[in-house]
């Protein structure tokens, strides 16, 4: 099928068409033009009315979305949740466990396999498996009674039942390295998360194949005048990439200034790390077993008030960016879906350009999405 998007305030990396034209054809960018006009003939055309047409966000971290979370261990709720990560404009999402048993770990791979392999919202590449090899002191909202030693054999059991695209470990534990190095191998991006680690670990880690920071400053060492720490070393390492949750809560406006000021664009990339309360006004989920309170957008610990996870919307974290930082979009777009690609080897994805896939969104200059493609067709 041939779709015309017209009237398209088009924005890819580098690139910012006020009025263009973008063709489609069998699901990929055919060609992009800077005319209003129509390219050719079409078996469906759609007039953007002067809107942004943006590649298709990619979130790497999402635990769950409105009610649904992916530790349910249902396949529905990873429908539901594939469902609604459209609606923020997200084409392209990994669900994101919890630390918890590895048996409810397996259970939970099987139910995306069986998702992954009839994708009819958000493209599901592969998991992404936060914890159970953390840090005990440095949990945070995951369930420090899962906690345990780096086991490449529990990892890989979970890797033969459905893809894994991201580990979340922490550089600091017995046999980190070695695990890091073996997942590595086995094609799985390295992060380091929930975490003490010092810049010396850190860059053991980084030899040993770690090239992410999981939710950047949140659950991690600080910066110290005498020890760097995590937040340090992802400062001044350009090779490590970090995921940014910008919801003004997990990082402060001016922390997110300071970021984008100082790191090079390629090097950062947004995430969501919502969970279930997201799109929930307030109230009380759970997360991975432990109660959560929903008040004035933000998730915390019933017990002991820890941050836990987001109830952020990707296309609002871009807007909060955009406005806190004043970049122009045709850069920040980089960090909504080009630097996730790059890093995770995901081909044709994150640009608006001929031979692209058409995973696209379409929003209001207020950001909010007024329509999402993938492979071309509305969804």
């Amino acid at each position: 099928m041939r779709l015309i998007i017209l009237n398209a305030h088009i924005i890819s990396p580098d690139l910012d068409v006020r009025r263009g034209s973008i063709l489609v054809d069998a699901g990929k960018v055919v060609a992009v033009d800077d005319s209003a006009q129509p390219l050719s003939d079409a078996d469906e055309v759609i007039d953007a009315g002067g809107r942004y047409v943006m590649p298709g966000f990619i979130d790497i971290h999402a635990h769950g979305a409105d009610g649904k979370d992916v530790c349910d261990n249902n396949l529905e709720s990873i429908r539901h949740i594939a469902k609604r990560k459209l609606r923020e404009g997200v084409t392209t999402w990994l669900p994101t466990t919890l630390t918890q048993p590895q048996e409810l770990l397996a259970q939970i791979a099987e139910k995306c396999a069986q998702y992954m392999s009839h994708q009819e919202y958000a493209k599901t590449p592969g998991l992404h498996i936060e914890g159970p090899y953390i840090n005990r002191n440095n949990a945070g909202a995951q369930n420090p009674q899962f906690v345990r030693k780096p086991n490449w054999s529990e990892l890989d059991d979970i890797a033969n039942k459905a893809p894994i695209s991201i580990l979340s470990i922490a550089p600091d534990v017995e046999g980190a390295n070695d695990c890091i190095a073996m997942a590595k191998r086995a094609g799985i991006t390295c992060s380091a998360a929930h975490s003490s680690a010092t810049h010396e670990q850190m860059m053991l880690a980084k030899e040993a194949g770690l090239t992410h920071l999981t939710h950047f400053g949140n659950a991690m060492s600080a910066l110290h005048h005498r020890e760097i720490g995590m937040v340090g070393s992802g400062l001044l390492d350009d090779d490590l990439k970090m995921e940014l949750i910008c919801d003004g809560v997990h990082l402060c406006p001016d922390f997110l200034k300071l970021m984008f000021s100082v790191k090079p664009i390629e090097q950062l990339m947004l995430i969501t790390d919502s969970m279930s309360g997201s799109w929930i006004d307030s109230g009380q989920v759970q997360l991975g077993g432990l109660d959560v309170i929903i008040e004035g957008k933000q998730a915390r610990l019933k017990d002991g008030g820890a941050l836990a996870g987001s109830v952020l919307r990707f296309n609002e974290g871009l807007r909060n960016v955009f406005e806190w930082t004043g970049l122009p979009l045709s850069q920040l777009v980089k960090a909504t879906s080009w630097n996730q690609a790059q890093s995770l080897g995901l081909k044709d994805l994150g640009k608006i350009e001929p031979g692209y896939q058409a995973d696209m969104v379409i929003m209001n200059e207020d950001f909010s999405v007024w329509s999402t493609l993938v492979d071309g067709e509305v969804r």
